[in-house]
């Protein structure tokens, strides 16, 4: 397969792995972040294994930003074919410290931001009729926990979002989809706060960023009989 791929939100775990799947499999891969100094391991590697990665700095909040994003790759790089909205906002707080700030902030951070996103990646695909759009969602996509007011909100913003937003571009050819990771992800912060860590992960009991990336590289590349809206992803010992 070719073609091109924008990551929004490459960070080091998921993002990264995403990253890394779509380069494997010949796609063109455009990685945006806060900090784009953050991205230059991940352009080394997919370079020293004969990608093709653009690193570009960039904040998902802000919309003069992200329309030029969107057309300085469409202009310099080819045509999107594949957009992912990976950005995270998980900060667990108290519904008596949360402050408006703050909600606003995570709002902005994984709502918001989804949504210019989203927007953006719609206008340049609907011309031609065919692409894929793919936001990354959480177990707070599904329900609020405790001390996770703000982001639980955000998160099911999100998902409702890529709902409407599938219901009204499905039919104009655009794969719309949603990744729920109702689950821990392997990281160096789950590594260090998640119990027993080493024992579930030694049992499959963690997500392995590289096996998640598999599902949205599926994803894409789906029939368009057979388009799947959401997957909800977990390890097989999780409850649900």
């Amino acid at each position: 397969m070719s073609g091109n791929v924008l990551i929004i939100g490459a960070g080091d775990a998921i993002g990264s792995a995403i990253a890394r799947k779509f380069s494997a499999a010949g796609y063109t891969v455009c990685g945006a972040r806060r900090n784009v100094e953050k991205l230059d391991g991940l352009t080394a590697e997919i370079h020293s294994n004969g990608g093709v990665f653009h690193a570009f700095q960039f904040d998902a909040r802000k919309e003069d930003a992200t329309e030029e994003l969107f057309t300085r790759i469409e202009t310099d790089i080819g045509p999107l074919d594949v957009v992912v909205f990976n950005v995270g906002a998980n900060v667990p707080m108290g519904i008596l410290q949360t402050d408006s700030r703050k909600f606003f902030k995570i709002w902005e951070m994984a709502c918001f931001a989804g949504f210019l996103s989203g927007r953006e990646a719609a206008r340049k695909m609907l011309p031609r009729n065919k692409g894929t759009i793919i936001f990354t969602g959480a177990t707070a996509s599904m329900r609020g926990a405790a001390g996770f007011a703000a982001f639980a909100s955000a998160k099911h913003g999100l998902r409702a979002l890529a709902q409407s937003m599938a219901r009204e571009l499905g039919p104009q050819g655009i794969h719309v989809g949603h990744i729920v990771i109702d689950a821990a992800v392997d990281t160096p912060w789950i590594k260090d706060f998640l119990p027993n860590y080493e024992e579930k992960k030694a049992k499959d009991g963690v997500v392995i960023p590289d096996d998640l990336a598999s599902l949205y590289l599926q994803m894409h590349e789906q029939p368009r009989n057979a388009w799947t809206f959401e997957m909800d992803v977990r390890p097989w010992i999780e409850k649900w």
